[in-house]
């Protein structure tokens, strides 16, 4: 197996994946502000992803994290144990509102693959916010560039497609979109897809599963949910019935941590880090490994 197609470093033991995402950047700031004085500076979102990946990072099999804040002093200060892989963001983000959601993402050409290698970086991860207009085929490029850069250097590629259907469109859109997103982008044979839970988990959970097992058998390599839009309670059932259907597990933030910033200090030692624990038994009792999904 090749080192871009082997996930054992973002694995634990059952082959299931269990990631916190700690790459936010201006979304971070907008919920830091809600607990902080405002405008937050750029300290306040470094020295709270540092307590994240030395709280949390422990009991994680891989930690997301971005250039900008942060990565320097978990690579410099080695935050992180040896058998939870190391994941740098490779995108820059683009927001029409300063703190609102992502709206665009391009490469970010500051990111080098082969120095994040030799730092001991596992993977790249891109964000590609997909839609039905104009740009869908140059952000098709741009995925399939962002996956051949990997392979180059030697890592692990994690393509995640997040979608954003139009006004107007219903649940069933929702999932539509999500479905040609997977089979577009998973398509591009990444290492690692990572796709939103449908509906975020709003619908029964039989059309949730549903679903998933169509992503399942439209991805041809290992693919994990992210958190977004899914509320924090309700995060572990949706993990449970993705894994059922065919997923590796999960690569989250929000769900994680979001409802800590009132009081990292204690709370990531307790809400963070024990829900955290309860998600790996989730994904050991019922992902599918990615060594079966990867086969």
């Amino acid at each position: 197996m090749s080192a871009e197609t082997d996930l054992a470093r973002l694995a634990r033991p059952s082959g299931g994946l269990a990631m916190v995402a700690m790459d936010q950047r201006e979304s971070l700031r907008t919920m830091l502000a809600g607990h902080r004085p405002d405008p937050v500076p750029d300290e306040e979102l470094v020295r709270f992803k540092l307590a994240v990946a030395r709280t949390v990072g422990p009991h994680a099999s891989g930690f997301l994290i971005d250039r900008t804040y942060g990565y320097e002093k978990v690579v410099g200060e080695r935050l992180l144990p040896d058998d939870c892989g190391l994941i740098l963001a490779a995108d820059a983000l683009v927001h029409h509102v300063a703190g609102g959601p992502v709206e665009e993402t391009r490469l970010d050409d500051a990111v080098d693959p082969a120095a994040a290698r030799a730092r001991g970086v596992a993977a790249l991860k891109l964000l590609v916010i997909w839609r039905r207009d104009a740009d869908r085929e140059a952000r098709l490029a741009m995925s399939a560039e962002f996956v051949r850069r990997c392979a180059a250097a030697g890592l692990l590629s994690v393509l995640e497609g997040v979608v954003r259907p139009g006004p107007g469109a219903t649940g069933t859109d929702f999932d539509d979109l999500l479905l040609e997103a997977a089979r577009e982008l998973g398509g591009l044979r990444p290492s690692l897809y990572k796709a939103q839970v449908p509906r975020h988990g709003q619908a029964p959970p039989d059309q949730v599963e549903r679903v998933c097992e169509r992503v399942t058998a439209t991805v041809p390599v290992p693919w994990v949910v992210l958190s977004q839009g899914v509320p924090v309670a309700d995060f572990p059932a949706c993990v449970r019935v993705a894994c059922r259907a065919g997923a590796s597990g999960f690569l989250a933030g929000r769900a994680i941590w979001s409802d800590t910033l009132a009081d990292p200090a204690r709370l990531l030692h307790t809400r963070s880090v024990d829900r955290l624990r309860m998600l790996g038994k989730i994904v050991d009792a019922t992902a599918r490994p990615w060594q079966q999904a990867a086969a």
